[in-house]
C-alpha cells in the first residue's frame, strides 16, 4: 500500500506542478524567405528551391522540423511535408505542371511540438511557347541609303502565354534556316535582342555586307520559352553604286546639235525593277537643270544650245543605290559622273590686216576672231589670183603660225608685174568657216607687185664670157656683181653659187660667197666635170631676188697614151699602145669607156684606126702590128681620144700625141 501511495502522490504532485507552470510561446515565423534565383520570375520549369534563416527561440525550446505545403493559384494545397530536422532551405520543390503562380508557406516546429507562424513565397511557372511570328515583306533589294534598316517584327498571333511576352530574339546570318537560340525550346535572357515586351519589336539594323543574308525571329515568353518555329526573312544587300557611262560627248568644238546617251549596270540588284519599292533609272542632268530620266539602265537627251555644257550622268539600281550627288535618308550620296558638251554653230569673224608690214610685205596676215570655240590655228588658207581674172585662188604656203591669226607667205619674185587679189579662209575650233576678201577696214585686200626693191646680179667668167672650156684638172675664177635700184652696189650680201654637173658625175655643188662693198664677188670654181653655173641672190623680206645668166663651163676629157717603142718594124714584133682615161668626180661603168686610136701622117688629118674599152679603172692596152711595107721609113703620130659619149660629164679630148718612126 505504501508503494501504491507514493506512486500516487508523485502523480499528483507532477499533476500540480504542470499546473502551476507558465505556458510555452510557439516558435517564430523563417526568417527572409525566398526563391533561389529571384522572387517573382516566370520558371520555364515546375522545380523551385527554397532558402530561409531559422530565427533564435530564445528561452523556447528548440526548433526540431520543417513544415511546407503548396498552394495552388486558388489556394488550394496541393502538397503538404514535414521534415524531421532543421533546414534552412529546400532543395526541390515541384509544382504541378500547370502554368499559374503558386505559393509556397514554410513554417518551424519546436521541440515542445509548438508550430509557429508561416512564411510565403510566389512561385511562378510557365512552359507555354508563344505563337510564331511572321515577319512583313521586306524589300527584295536593300541598298546603301536604306540603312539603318528598320524591320518591324509581327507580333504572336492569340493569347499571350500567362507569363506575358518578355520580347524577342533575332540573329542574321548566312544560314536559311537558322535560329536564333541555342536551345530547341527556350532563349537566355542574353539572346532575346529586344526585351522591351510584346510591343518592343521594331529591329534596327546598323548595316550589313553585301550579298544575301537571312534574319531569323521568335517571340519569347516571360519565362523564356521561344516560338516554336522561327519567323524568316531574306536580306539581298547591294550597298554599290551603278556604273554609269556617256556616249556621244565630242571630245572638243562642235557646230551641231549633240545627242547623248547615258548608260548603266549593276553587278548587284541589278537595272531592271524586279518589283523595288524605287524603281531603278539612269539620268541625265544638263548644267544642273531637271534631269532626262530614263526608266532601266539607258537614258537619252539632245543638245541644241550653243556654248559650253556641263553634264552630268548618274543612274538608280533596283536596290535604290544612286549617285546624284543628293541626300538619301541622311547619307550623302556619292558625286555624279560629269563631261563637258561644247556647240557653236556660228562662223568666226576674218579680215586682213589693214596694211602689209614694211619690214616684209610678202607676209599676209589674216585676223581670226570667235567669242565660243575660238580660232583653229590648224586649219584654214589665204589663196591668191591676178586681180579680176576670176580665176579660182592659188593656195599660199601657210607661214609660222601666231595666235588668233591665219598667216602665209606670197613670193612675190615669182610672180609678174601687176594687181593681185587675196581670200582668207579661216575656221574655228567648232569647224565652223568663214571666207573674206577684205581688210579690216573693209578695203578690198589687193597687192601690186612689185612689192619689192629690185635687184640686178651679172656673173661671168674671165673676160665677161657665159661659156668656157678648160683642160682637165684646172680650177676657174667667176666674177659678178650685185646692185640694186639703177646701180647701187649691195654689200656684204650673200651670193649663191650652184654647180649642176653633166649626166654621170656627182650631184650639184653649192657654196656662197658675200659682195664686197662696191658689190662685187668673186668665186673660185674647184676642178671637176662640166657643169651649169648659177650665181643668184636669193632676197630679203625687203629685196627681190636676182640671178645671173647661166654660165657654161666645159671640161675636156683627160686622156694618157703611151707606146711600147718608138720604132715599129714592119713585119716584126706588134706595138702596144696602152693609157689611162682619167675621170675625177665621175663613175666609170664596170664595162668601161669608149676611147679611139687614131695616127696621122704630118699635115693630114686624124684618123681612127681602132676603138677600143677600158676597163672600171679607165686603162685600156691595144697590140698593132706594122705590115704595110709602105710604113718604112715614115714617121707617125698617134693619141687616144674620148669621143662624146652618154652620161660621160666631160667634153672630147685626146691625149698627146706619141711618135713612132716605122721600119
Amino acid at each position: 500500500m505504501r508503494a501504491g501511495a507514493a506512486l500516487a502522490a508523485a502523480a499528483a504532485l507532477a499533476a500540480a506542478l504542470a499546473i502551476a507552470a507558465p505556458a510555452t510561446a510557439s516558435p517564430p515565423r523563417p526568417l527572409d524567405l525566398r526563391v533561389t534565383g529571384g522572387e517573382g520570375i516566370w520558371r520555364a520549369e515546375n522545380h523551385f528551391q527554397l532558402e530561409w534563416a531559422n530565427p533564435s527561440t530564445g528561452s523556447g525550446p528548440p526548433l526540431a522540423a520543417v513544415h511546407y505545403r503548396i498552394l495552388d493559384p486558388r489556394g488550394t494545397a496541393t502538397d503538404e511535408t514535414r521534415i524531421g530536422w532543421v533546414s534552412d532551405g529546400i532543395a526541390a520543390i515541384a509544382v504541378p505542371k500547370v502554368p499559374g503562380t503558386y505559393t509556397a508557406e514554410v513554417w518551424l516546429e519546436d521541440t515542445a511540438g509548438g508550430q509557429g507562424p508561416a512564411a510565403t513565397a510566389s512561385l511562378r511557372f510557365d512552359d507555354t511557347k508563344p505563337a510564331n511570328i511572321e515577319l512583313p515583306p521586306i524589300p527584295r533589294w536593300v541598298g546603301r541609303t536604306a540603312f539603318p534598316l528598320r524591320v518591324h517584327l509581327g507580333h504572336p498571333p492569340g493569347p499571350v502565354p500567362l507569363s506575358g511576352i518578355r520580347g524577342y530574339a533575332t540573329a542574321i546570318d548566312a544560314a536559311p534556316e537558322g535560329t536564333p537560340c541555342a536551345e530547341p525550346s527556350h532563349c537566355a535572357e542574353a539572346e532575346t535582342t529586344l526585351r522591351g515586351g510584346i510591343e518592343d519589336n521594331t529591329l534596327t539594323i546598323p548595316a550589313l555586307p553585301e550579298g544575301i543574308s537571312y534574319l531569323h525571329a521568335v517571340a519569347v515568353s516571360g519565362s523564356g520559352m521561344k516560338s516554336a518555329k522561327s519567323g524568316q526573312a531574306t536580306l539581298r544587300v547591294d550597298t554599290t553604286d551603278p556604273v554609269t557611262w556617256l556616249a556621244g560627248a565630242p571630245a572638243g568644238w562642235v557646230n551641231q546639235a549633240v545627242r547623248l546617251v547615258a548608260s548603266a549596270s549593276d553587278a548587284g540588284s541589278g537595272m531592271a525593277a524586279n518589283g523595288s519599292a524605287a524603281p531603278p533609272f539612269t539620268a541625265i542632268r544638263i548644267d544642273g537643270g531637271v534631269p532626262a530620266i530614263g526608266p532601266g539602265g539607258s537614258a537619252a537627251a539632245t543638245m541644241i544650245d550653243e556654248g559650253a555644257h556641263r553634264v552630268a550622268y548618274y543612274a538608280r539600281d533596283a536596290a535604290g543605290n544612286v549617285d546624284d550627288g543628293g541626300d538619301s535618308n541622311g547619307i550623302a550620296n556619292r558625286a555624279p559622273r560629269t563631261a563637258w558638251v561644247r556647240i557653236d554653230r556660228g562662223p568666226p569673224s576674218v579680215a586682213f590686216a589693214n596694211s602689209q608690214g614694211p619690214s616684209d610685205p610678202d607676209l599676209l596676215r589674216a585676223r581670226i576672231a570667235d567669242s565660243l570655240s575660238g580660232p583653229d590655228p590648224t586649219r584654214g588658207w589665204i589663196g591668191v589670183r591676178a586681180a579680176r581674172s576670176g580665176d579660182r585662188f592659188e593656195p599660199l604656203p601657210p607661214a609660222a603660225a601666231a595666235a588668233g591669226e591665219l598667216r602665209a607667205r606670197w613670193d612675190s619674185d615669182a610672180y609678174p608685174v601687176g594687181d593681185y587679189e587675196f581670200q582668207a579662209t579661216g575656221y574655228d575650233a567648232a569647224g565652223n568657216a568663214a571666207v573674206t576678201t577684205q581688210r579690216s577696214n573693209g578695203t578690198a585686200m589687193v597687192l601690186s607687185n612689185p612689192l619689192k626693191a629690185t635687184t640686178t646680179l651679172r656673173a661671168s667668167f674671165g673676160g665677161g664670157a657665159l661659156r668656157h672650156t678648160v683642160p682637165p684638172g684646172r680650177g676657174v675664177r667667176l666674177s659678178g656683181r650685185l646692185t640694186t635700184g639703177r646701180s647701187t652696189p649691195m654689200a656684204d650680201a650673200p651670193v649663191r653659187i650652184v654647180e649642176r654637173f653633166a649626166s654621170g658625175a656627182a650631184a650639184a655643188r653649192v657654196s656662197t660667197v658675200r659682195t664686197s662693198a662696191n658689190g662685187t664677188f668673186l668665186a673660185r670654181l674647184a676642178p671637176g666635170p662640166s657643169r651649169e653655173v648659177a650665181a643668184t641672190f636669193d632676197g630679203s623680206p625687203t629685196l627681190a631676188r636676182s640671178a645671173g645668166h647661166s654660165l657654161q663651163l666645159e671640161v675636156r676629157s683627160w686622156v694618157r697614151l703611151r707606146a711600147s717603142a718608138a720604132v715599129a718594124r714592119v713585119g716584126g714584133a706588134p706595138l702596144v699602145f696602152s693609157g689611162r682615161l682619167a675621170a675625177p668626180q665621175a663613175a666609170i661603168p664596170v664595162g668601161g669607156r669608149s676611147v679611139q686610136l687614131q695616127f696621122r701622117l704630118p699635115g693630114l688629118p686624124w684618123a681612127e684606126f681602132r676603138t677600143v674599152q677600158t676597163d672600171a679603172g679607165g686603162r685600156f692596152r691595144y697590140a698593132y702590128r706594122f705590115s704595110d711595107d709602105d710604113s718604112r721609113g715614115t714617121r707617125f703620130q698617134f693619141r687616144a681620144y674620148a669621143p662624146a659619149q652618154d652620161d660621160w660629164p666631160y667634153e672630147p679630148g685626146g691625149s698627146r700625141p706619141v711618135i713612132v718612126l716605122g721600119r
